[in-house]
């Protein structure tokens, strides 16, 4: 396996999961013109980051562990899909689960080529 191949695979499900976490974080944005007042906006701010500080962990785990944030990021998939299920449009489930999927697949990917991938 060519050393590009070898840091794509390695680097892509990781930094999708910080692009993910930075799409997930332009939803909390919103709390800002709620008028809430300081001390409510930031209670309000730090609740909508619970997802991401949830998609970090899992990052941090799955960092170590390849096959375990394969796992937990398909759960986490899945997760989304029980709990807002007849809540949105089809494409919102499409925007949400789909990096999930798709960052849990690359994952479960880097777990099986992990030999070919750390070889130097």
């Amino acid at each position: 396996m060519k050393i590009v191949t070898k840091r794509i695979l390695f680097w892509t499900p990781r930094l999708l999961c910080f692009a993910f976490a930075a799409f997930l974080t332009l939803f909390a944005l919103d709390v800002f013109g709620q008028g809430y007042g300081f001390w409510g906006t930031l209670l309000a701010f730090i609740m909508h980051q619970i997802p991401v500080f949830v998609l970090l962990l899992i990052l941090a785990v799955a960092w170590r562990w390849e096959w375990i944030g394969a796992v937990l990021f398909a759960a986490a998939g899945v997760f989304y899909l029980v709990m807002a299920w007849g809540e949105f449009d089809w494409i919102a489930y499409l925007s949400i689960t789909g990096p999930l999927f798709l960052i849990a697949l690359l994952f479960l990917i880097n777990w099986i080529k992990r030999e070919a991938i750390r070889d130097r």
